[in-house]
């Protein structure tokens, strides 16, 4: 099993002082400790038009973080494929990959939130078949020579040769929980995510799924599952709980908002607890035996994401819960 954590925001929550820029620092910070950690990845995620300024920009984060390093797999978890102009995107991770000598991996999932549809004039019924048609348009752009692909949305000479090429293949993690989401990346990805509301079942059964596309259609290629879940690690349960909460349970009700479309105040009792049981915190052998049953369920070539990252609990706290999970979890799995 392959341990990474993020998932980087850069959110200032309303009792958070500092100025953006100091957020950013945070992120570089933080980047730089999970590789000293000896952790595998390190990882963004992308929205739009938030008033806490929710990252958005993806891929100069992701060439700054892959500055910043030297080993570790940086990656999107996950960016808005709809939403983007798919040469600049293939020149964009093109040129990130190259900074990073090969270590980005680049997740797309369909989004959902209707405002950053209406922004940016893509017609909300189109995600699916605008992402299913961006991966052969990246393929395309990352071969050798011209394009050679005609896009069903973007009016893209297919005899033009975008520059520049990785000097490898990056891989392409897509997202979702449906089932036709998790079978696209099946047929189109070299990986899938689990988002964080799947349980370990959810998630397995989805996995046998992806197998059996993948034999149905002979595609016999390497493929990666990864796995999102939030959490921490301290010196108790409780401890581990009252140091990630507030930050948990406040990225959670502005999910809630992006999701929706819709304010939202406060998350009801009912919907707290049902966080708290789906986190995964407490000591690292509490930790571990929860991680355990991931590598049960799926066998050991499955790649968990732990969201340390709980806007505004505090740099010096995140660093600490970070080296926790590299010195205390990883070489348990």
């Amino acid at each position: 099993m392959q341990l990474g954590t993020g998932l980087f925001t850069a959110q200032q929550r309303p009792d958070d002082d500092r100025m953006p820029s100091d957020l950013y620092d945070e992120v570089l910070e933080l980047t730089r400790e999970i590789e000293a950690a000896g952790l595998d990845s390190a990882w963004v995620s992308e929205h739009h038009f938030a008033e806490d300024g929710y990252l958005s920009a993806t891929m100069p984060t992701l060439s700054a973080m892959a500055a910043e390093t030297d080993e570790i797999e940086i990656g999107s978890c996950i960016a808005l494929g709809p939403l983007y102009d798919p040469i600049r995107l293939a020149e964009d991770a093109a040129t990130v990959d190259l900074i990073a000598d090969g270590r980005l991996t680049l997740g797309l999932s369909i989004g959902s939130n209707p405002r950053e549809f209406d922004a940016f004039g893509v017609p909300r019924e189109e995600r699916a078949d605008r992402l299913a048609d961006l991966v052969p348009f990246l393929r395309g752009a990352w071969s050798e020579g011209e394009l050679a692909y005609e896009s069903a949305f973007h009016d893209v000479p297919s005899d033009v040769s975008i520059t520049p090429k990785p000097e490898g293949e990056i891989p392409l993690m897509l997202g979702g929980a449906a089932k036709p989401a998790v079978r696209r990346a099946a047929r189109q990805a070299e990986g899938w995510c689990a988002p964080s509301a799947l349980s370990v079942g959810g998630v397995k059964k989805r996995v046998e799924d992806i197998r059996s596309v993948r034999e149905d259609e002979r595609n016999d290629g390497d493929f990666q599952t990864y796995v999102i879940q939030h959490g921490w690690v301290g010196d108790s349960r409780e401890e581990a709980w009252e140091a990630m909460k507030e930050g948990y349970l406040y990225i959670q009700r502005r999910y809630e908002e992006i999701f929706s479309g819709e304010a939202v105040d406060e998350l009801d009792a009912e919907r707290r607890d049902e966080l708290k049981e789906q986190a995964i915190f407490g000591t690292p052998a509490q930790v571990t035996d929860e991680l355990d049953t991931y590598r049960e369920a799926l066998g050991d070539d499955v790649h968990f994401i732990f969201r340390t990252y709980h806007p505004g609990v505090g740099t010096d706290e995140m660093i600490d819960c970070i080296h926790r999970l590299g010195d205390e979890v990883a070489p348990e799995l």
